[in-house]
């Protein structure tokens, strides 16, 4: 809908946005979620990348009545095809379909737009939905580099659009109840923050030859400002994930959702100082380039935060594959996506005698809720309310989650401890500054603060 034609509607179905996480929500049961809406009240939606998280977006947000997705943005015909086909599934026409975002942005009916490309285009692709006034739902993290987060920062806080990142944990009340809890101060003073994720599912990257690009796909468009290459099926659609050229790894993928938690509970900023210790130690001969294994140090006063990620294995911290850990001096609170626990510290009361405990244990607090689809009714109140006041994932939550896990892979990759000047916003050492910066590629042009 126009922004000068609309009435923001008051009574919504929002609380029809129901259990079960987007990406296995059946298609035929979405239709039933959907009630009728008049155009005037209708806020039209365009998706920019749909193969993984941004589709799961889509159907998140469709869930919602007041919204209609009438554009769709791939650079692969084929998932243009596969998507459009799920959406008929719940009875929704076929979007009008674009290789090109910016195309899409030309579009005036479309009022919010949703980023699900990887993360080399998320800096041009914020920035430039932003200068054609829509509002945006951007996936993390939100940059690809230092420099674009602060360029990306530096836009939102310039416009007076509705952006919200991804990070859907701010969103789910576990969470939010865990990290309540933390600051109620019942832990006592914490010690150290730890953050983790170890992948089982993860196997070897197969090292496979390059190969003609398949039908369909718009090679060009698709690296747009990464270094030209040939087509290599590991660069594509998932699994860029492994490559430098368009994101961080694991530090950047399940990092950002963790780290972030870690900074919230213990209200930290950037660190002052990061080193980081790790390599391809699981699959040192497959054709990913991050490290499969990585333990980063976050130093703060009073703290650390403790990062640590391995592929192919599932032993991580506490039992638990993922999760955050907060060490206080009477116990230990312990979260992951599937709920909370407070872990008591024995007082030691001399040898031979039986130990108390220096607070009440609690056992696990289940999830409850969906928080992706929680996080999308957040958004689409803050669009129609135009209040991004109550946004839970403003882009300062994506920009510290970033901007420190980015940190991590920089310690990684100059392999020295690196001191961070926060007056001057960049490391004390000039040889860890040049992984900060963006280069860009193809005629592709970084955007100007």
């Amino acid at each position: 809908m126009n922004h000068t034609r609309r009435k923001f509607i008051k009574k919504s179905s929002l609380a029809l946005a129901g259990s079960g996480a987007a990406f296995i929500f059946p298609m035929e049961l979405l239709a039933t979620l959907r009630k009728r809406v008049g155009p005037n009240d209708t806020i039209n939606v365009g998706l920019i990348g749909c193969k993984g998280m941004g589709f799961s977006d889509l159907i998140s947000v469709l869930k919602i009545s007041e919204t209609n997705v009438i554009g769709l943005c791939d650079v692969d015909e084929n998932v243009l095809m596969a998507r459009t086909a799920d959406l008929e599934k719940a009875g929704i026409k076929k979007p009008k379909w674009y290789t090109d975002y910016r195309k899409l942005l030309e579009n005036k009916d479309i009022d919010v737009v949703i980023i699900g490309t990887p993360d080399h285009w998320h800096c041009l692709q914020l920035t430039d939905a932003l200068q054609a006034g829509k509002d945006v739902y951007c996936e993390k993290p939100i940059a690809n580099s230092i420099q674009e987060a602060n360029i990306m920062k530096h836009f939102v806080g310039s416009s007076d659009r509705m952006v919200q990142i991804g990070q859907w944990q701010r969103s789910q009340p576990h969470f939010v109840e865990a990290i309540n809890y933390v600051h109620s101060g019942k832990l006592g003073e914490i010690r150290l923050a730890k953050a983790w994720a170890y992948q089982g599912w993860m196997q070897p990257v197969p090292i496979i030859p390059d190969t003609p690009v398949p039908a369909g796909v718009d090679y060009n468009m698709w690296l747009g400002p990464a270094p030209k290459r040939d087509f290599n099926k590991n660069r594509f659609h998932f699994s860029f994930r492994w490559f430098w050229d368009y994101a961080g790894g694991l530090m950047t993928d399940w990092g950002v959702h963790l780290i972030d938690y870690a900074l919230y509970g213990m209200k930290a900023g950037t660190p002052k100082s990061v080193m980081a210790l790790g390599g391809k130690f699981a699959y040192p001969d497959d054709a990913s380039e991050t490290p499969d294994t990585l333990q980063t140090v976050f130093e703060y006063d009073g703290f650390s935060i403790l990062w640590e990620h391995a592929t192919g294995i599932d032993g991580g911290n506490y039992g638990r594959n993922h999760g955050i850990a907060f060490i206080g001096n009477n116990g230990t609170l312990v979260l992951d996506r599937g709920g909370w626990e407070v872990i008591p510290e024995n007082e030691f009361r001399g040898w031979g005698k039986e130990p108390g405990k220096r607070m009440e244990a609690i056992p696990v607090q289940q999830k409850k809720g969906n928080g992706l689809d929680l996080h999308t009714v957040n958004f689409i109140e803050s669009v129609k309310s135009r209040d991004a006041s109550g946004l839970n994932a403003p882009i300062g939550v994506g920009y510290d989650a970033a901007l420190v896990s980015h940190m991590g892979n920089v310690a990684y990759k100059s392999g020295d401890r690196i001191y961070w000047d926060e007056t001057k916003g960049e490391f004390k050492q000039e040889s860890a500054n040049e992984f900060l910066k963006a280069t860009y590629h193809n005629g592709w042009k970084l955007p100007m603060l």
